[in-house]
């Protein structure tokens, strides 16, 4: 079976736990207006691998992965849309290496296409990007009701989870929003973490090099104090769970 893919990384620390070979997959449904890989977009981009290839990337770095309770964290794009390779791509590390595998996903997906690769998938990092429909259909190009159907399956399932939300100043970090994000994540039995991840023009120049208008030109990136507040906000909206 082959994948296609955009890059790997052989020292993530941002990705899950511990220390991670990160593989980046091609394509994505979404077209998220601060996207810093706008290149992942193109389905067609890329190059293919089989599983066998990229296992015999980790092989060399695996007593960093195993030593430090890291292991492998597929992104994107977006990685269900591959989901059949990125199933075998974990089954292997699993049964070979015991690794530890985590998916890095929008929730764009259909639930039943994602049910073989749920069974080799120790941890998703689920992106919650905004709760108010029409926000989201603007922000990603798609409305979020996929997306949240999909987090209340990994619920149901009962499979671990880390929710991610990109805190935007003027676009992400309005209180009602981050409220509805609380209320949502307090539904949820599954979730071991909530990250805050501060916005960063860091992929403007992929924009620029694609012939791309960055569409969030002049949005700062949030302070401290923004990152705190918004952290409240979304703290006092949780009622069952402490993260």
């Amino acid at each position: 079976m082959k994948g296609r893919i955009h890059s790997m990384e052989t020292f993530g620390t941002v990705d899950g736990p511990g220390i991670r070979f990160v593989l980046f997959m091609q394509g994505c449904a979404l077209q998220c207006q601060f996207c810093h890989n706008p290149d992942t977009w193109d389905t067609t981009g890329g190059r293919q691998v089989t599983v066998e290839e990229i296992v015999a990337e980790i092989e060399p770095y695996l007593p960093y992965y195993k030593g430090s309770g890291g292991g492998i964290t597929v992104t994107g794009g977006e990685p269900t849309l591959q989901a059949p390779f990125v199933a075998e791509l974990f089954k292997a590390c699993k049964e070979r290496f015991g690794l530890h595998t985590a998916l890095d996903s929008s929730g764009f997906c259909e639930t039943s296409h994602a049910e073989a690769l749920m069974a080799h998938t120790d941890l998703v990092l689920l992106d919650l990007k905004q709760m108010n429909k029409k926000k989201h259909e603007w922000l990603t190009s798609q409305p979020n009701d996929r997306i949240l159907k999909f987090a209340r399956w990994l619920s149901s399932i009962g499979k671990p989870a880390w929710i991610r939300h990109v805190l935007i100043p003027g676009v992400t970090d309005n209180a009602e929003d981050l409220n509805a994000l609380g209320e949502f994540i307090s539904l949820l039995t599954n979730v071991e973490k909530l990250e805050l991840l501060p916005y960063h023009r860091m992929g403007v120049y992929k924009w620029q090099a694609l012939g791309r208008t960055y569409p969030l030109e002049g949005v700062p990136t949030p302070t401290e104090r923004d990152i705190r507040r918004a952290r409240e906000v979304i703290d006092r909206a949780m009622k069952h769970i402490v993260l």
